[in-house]
């Protein structure tokens, strides 16, 4: 590719670049685009994937952000799913949450209710910073969050009090979505009849998709360079979107493209969109490299590009304490989404955000392109 002050375009077929970017792009939090859950009430959230699992986080009130704490639940799709639990401890005490980190195994959570010492959580884990909950603590949490309570977890001299408010509604979304209202294993027990379990809803499956891998020493068919001005290309590209100028306001300007060959007869065309006050999002297009060009857009938020992979991440604010991603990988013929998620809710538990709920997920398998 020529510099930067060049106002051509070139890909030569031997040249291979992946450009690998880490910014940050601006998606909405609340974008979800799939048969998935997303549903928040005052401090619990709960977010059920394609594959019917559901994930409820809940966290301490919003008003108490000296001791962050945030409490997953998980459980899959299926009459004979159980429960599992996670705790967190947040950063914003910073004092107390690195001595937790250095207490390791030595010293562990203890979960009280309504003053009922519940006993001590699993060992608290440096590398994922969290602790499993005990199957004891779990069902007794969660018929405690059907109903007014209070919930502490303790460390020593500290405690940590996890919200109540909200969580039997984003029980009973998470009962809806997996077939489990009026059923034994239902998170909220429900007045007269009660279901067989049989009526609960099986796991779906995951898309299977497959990443082929651009191959660095792809040639174009026709062995020709590609070249297009900047301006040309800009113009080419502001036809793929109906708003162009509120989609990518940055399409025009002096930034440099970046061009990457995928296979034989298709280029990767990135280029800055837009900017914001802690995030920042490229233009993805795939497009042939000879006419008719025939330019797709994959998205204008894309925030990194490796081997196939396209990566959307955002900060839902700017000290990064919640996060939302999106990623697409090549298919071999076009860029596919693979992944879709969000941290939680943005309550200072850790910055990155307190956990990974997915709401679209798939099985992918890296293929080669030359075995493909």
């Amino acid at each position: 590719m020529k510099n930067a002050n060049s106002p051509f375009l070139s890909l030569v077929p031997t040249n291979w670049m992946v450009p690998v970017l880490f910014a940050l792009s601006a998606l909405s939090m609340s974008s979800i685009n799939h048969a998935a859950t997303d549903f928040t009430n005052k401090d619990w959230q709960v977010v059920c994937d394609n594959t019917r699992t559901c994930r409820l986080a809940g966290y301490q009130a919003e008003n108490n952000s000296d001791f962050p704490v945030s409490v997953l639940l998980v459980r899959r799709a299926g009459s004979d799913a159980e429960v599992i639990g996670k705790v967190k401890l947040g950063g914003a005490k910073e004092g107390a949450a690195k001595s937790l980190m250095q207490l390791g195994n030595r010293h562990r959570i203890s979960l009280f209710i309504n003053g009922q010492d519940l006993g001590e959580t699993k060992p608290f884990s440096n590398t994922s910073g969290d602790a499993d909950l005990t199957k004891t603590q779990v069902n007794a949490l969660v018929e405690a969050l059907t109903k007014s309570s209070k919930i502490e977890l303790v460390v020593r001299n500290s405690r940590w009090r996890l919200s109540d408010k909200g969580a039997t509604a984003v029980m009973l979304k998470a009962d809806e979505v997996q077939g489990r209202t009026g059923t034994p294993s239902a998170f909220v027990s429900a007045s007269g009849t009660v279901k067989s379990n049989s009526k609960v809803l099986p796991p779906s499956p995951p898309p299977a998709l497959r990443l082929v891998t651009p191959d660095p020493k792809a040639r174009s068919n026709n062995n020709a360079s590609f070249r297009m001005k900047r301006s040309e290309l800009a113009a080419m590209m502001k036809g793929t979107m109906k708003q162009a100028d509120d989609d990518c306001p940055n399409l025009s300007n002096d930034l440099p493209w970046r061009i990457v060959r995928l296979n034989q007869s298709k280029l990767l065309a990135q280029h800055n969109c837009w900017n914001g006050a802690y995030n920042t999002g490229d233009g993805m297009w795939v497009l042939n490299d000879t006419a008719p060009y025939d330019p797709t857009l994959v998205t204008v938020s894309a925030t990194s590009y490796k081997d196939g992979k396209i990566s959307a991440v955002q900060k839902g604010r700017g000290i990064g304490d919640c996060l939302s991603q999106t990623d697409w990988v090549w298919s071999g013929k076009k860029f596919v989404k693979s992944h879709e998620s969000t941290t939680g809710l943005c309550r200072m538990i850790e910055s990155g955000g307190a956990w990974q709920l997915p709401t679209y997920v798939t099985e992918v398998k890296v293929i080669s392109a030359n075995t493909n």
